[in-house]
């Protein structure tokens, strides 16, 4: 379905408005005339200023019974605000503006009449408000439902991938283990004939069987680098993680980080890898549990020990619910117990989240 173009749709919604004005009937003065053009016309700034669009409706909304303009801006300000005190105070003005006599000073007929008009007024402004804050709720839901099942298809996909590997991995080790240990077996023992055969043509045999062997040793080794490579998991075959690969995980992180401190270039290859996968599960913790917040990374050395700490600020929006296994910070906690060193993480009081690395040197 093909949608108009926005700037059309202000210029229809300006229309109407000058109609439902010119259909009124109220306008018996150039101030009526000055007033409902201001007012009409502030919707053509409805989507980047709804405020002051709804402001320049108020004059009109006292002066006249004009009811289109006011709901527009009504209705646009509550679509893209989610400050409820402020459309509370939205609706009472219009409410307040609608019922109060014009011009000031003229009598009122009885109090219970003012008091339904306020009434009528009230309801009437709340409407377009509660069906502008429906709108947003309902765009909102729509964007996170769409995420939750981009989400999912991940989730998915990872855990087809991650059997995947587990099978052919297992395949691999099995072929390693058994099949090429049966094969060297064989070659060492033709090997062994070959040399202590006493008949030329055994002795031939024997070293035809050991070529044959050495070389179905090196297709299996081969077939088992296939294997272990399949599906793009190539964790078994490419080098572990270095602190040099901080940067460019910071970099691909998706979210933004900062990087203050450094550590000794010269650590084992074990507080390397414990460091990198700290550092990696708390920005996949930051991305999926605080959407929008920003995470810093300090790093920090002593004579004895090493630190890294990851902090990050409160959400900006909700957090979209995953499946989680709840085992990431068990197992970096778990990492740090190996190498003798500790990990603990906890909210902070700004609303955000600590996660601390503490290792010996």
């Amino acid at each position: 379905m093909t949608r108009l173009p926005p700037r059309l749709i202000d210029i229809l919604l300006v229309a109407i408005a000058i109609a439902d004005v010119i259909v009124d009937g109220d306008i018996t003065s150039r101030e009526h005339y000055i007033m409902a053009g201001i007012g009409c016309a502030g919707l053509l700034l409805r989507r980047r200023r709804p405020l002051l669009a709804y402001l320049l409706t108020l004059p009109a909304s006292w002066m006249l019974a004009y009811l289109a303009a006011p709901a527009i801006a009504l209705y646009t300000l509550a679509d893209r605000t989610k400050n409820r005190a402020l459309l509370a105070a939205a609706v009472l003005a219009t409410s307040i503006a609608a019922s109060a006599p014009w011009p000031p000073g003229t009598p009122v007929d009885s109090r219970p009449e003012t008091l339904v008009s306020f009434a009528y007024s009230l309801a009437w402004a709340g409407a377009p408000v509660l069906l502008g804050q429906l709108m947003q709720t309902r765009r909102e839901l729509s964007a996170r439902l769409t995420e939750i099942e981009q989400a999912r298809d991940h989730e998915r996909h990872l855990h087809a991938q991650a059997a995947l590997a587990r099978e052919r991995a297992q395949i691999g080790r099995e072929m390693h283990d058994v099949v090429a240990h049966q094969v060297s077996l064989i070659a060492v023992r033709a090997g062994a004939l070959q040399v202590a055969a006493p008949d030329p043509e055994v002795a031939e045999a024997a070293r035809t069987i050991r070529g044959l062997s050495v070389d179905t040793l090196e297709e299996l080794r081969h077939m088992v680098t296939l294997l272990r490579a399949a599906g793009g998991q190539t964790t078994d075959l490419t080098p572990q993680p270095t602190l040099a690969d901080l940067r460019k995980l910071l970099a691909s992180s998706g979210i933004e980080v900062h990087l203050t401190g450094d550590l000794p270039a010269d650590l084992p290859a074990p507080t390397q890898r414990t460091i990198y996968r700290t550092v990696q599960e708390a920005l996949t913790n930051v991305r999926k549990h605080a959407p929008g917040a920003t995470a810093t990374v300090h790093l920090a050395h002593t004579a004895d020990h090493l630190s890294v700490t990851i902090t990050n600020t409160r959400p900006t929006r909700p957090a979209v619910p995953l499946p989680s296994s709840h085992h990431g910070l068990v197992g970096l906690a778990e990492r740090a117990e190996l190498l003798g060193g500790t990990f603990t993480s906890a909210p902070t009081p700004t609303h955000g989240y600590r996660a601390d690395l503490r290792l010996p040197r």
